[in-house]
């Protein structure tokens, strides 16, 4: 039986990567999927493999108009929504000194801004539904300090105490809130041909498994929290990195 037949989910960054992944998965289980993302040459070439139950919008985050429109689109093509994933993200590597103004806002405006105006957004639609699932993807660097990585890591320690904060607000009206802070994953922005072989290396030597994370291992947890399966988890944080932060 499917897990999460008969929902309706809303995805961002859901055009390539881990994104990607998590609509594939979604979809494959039974869910109709909204998924968003700015790459538009990307979403409607997947939207055109997966079929019907599956449709792309291009959505800037940041605007609380445009997340209007896609929680009305999803209602109007699918029916209230049920899930959302909050996967849209942005990083931006410079020291402190060095660290403009505007690229810091950036990355905020993307990373936490644009979750909490979607977790706004979906609310009153999961509250026609009955049920909702929010799960928000932060990151290890939302449990840890990253050198020169400051509003990254700044925005996903953001994202972990908006998901505590909500899931204790949203917790009466059978609306579910949780993390996945995912360590470093095997995507096509992480390849070896990309940043470099050795540094690929160099990230995997410090991990206990030494392996990256691989797509499908997140989109299970995805799967996971959006099904009735984790009808108990809400604030949780589930951490997937090999053993990186034990240590």
């Amino acid at each position: 039986m499917n897990r999460v037949s008969g929902k309706v989910a809303i995805v961002t960054g859901g055009a390539r990567g881990l994104g990607e992944a998590f609509v594939r998965r979604l979809a494959a289980e039974g869910a109709s999927v909204i998924f968003t993302d700015v790459l538009d040459k990307e979403g409607a070439a997947l939207e055109q493999a997966l079929g019907n139950s599956v449709r792309f919008l291009h959505h800037d985050v940041t605007q609380e108009s445009e997340w209007q429109q896609v929680v009305k689109t999803a209602e109007a093509i699918f029916g209230p929504v049920n899930v959302l994933v909050n996967n849209a993200g942005i990083s931006h590597s410079a020291f402190i000194e060095s660290y403009e103004e505007s690229d810091f806002r950036r990355v905020m405006d993307i990373n936490v801004v644009g979750v909490f105006l979607g977790m706004k957004a979906v609310v009153p639609s999961m509250r026609v539904a009955g049920i909702g699932a929010i799960i928000n993807i932060s990151s290890t660097s939302g449990l840890r300090g990253v050198q020169g990585a400051l509003a990254y890591t700044a925005s996903k320690f953001a994202v972990r105490g908006m998901t505590k904060a909500a899931a204790v607000e949203l917790a009466p009206c059978s609306i579910r809130v949780n993390s996945i802070h995912p360590g470093p994953t095997r995507t096509p922005m992480t390849s070896s041909e990309a940043i470099g072989a050795d540094i690929i290396q160099g990230v995997i030597d410090q991990i206990p498994a030494k392996r990256m994370g691989e797509p499908y291992e997140f989109a299970n947890v995805v799967l996971l929290l959006a099904s009735d399966e984790a009808g108990f988890a809400t604030g949780a944080e589930f951490v997937l990195d090999g053993g990186l932060t034990c240590r």
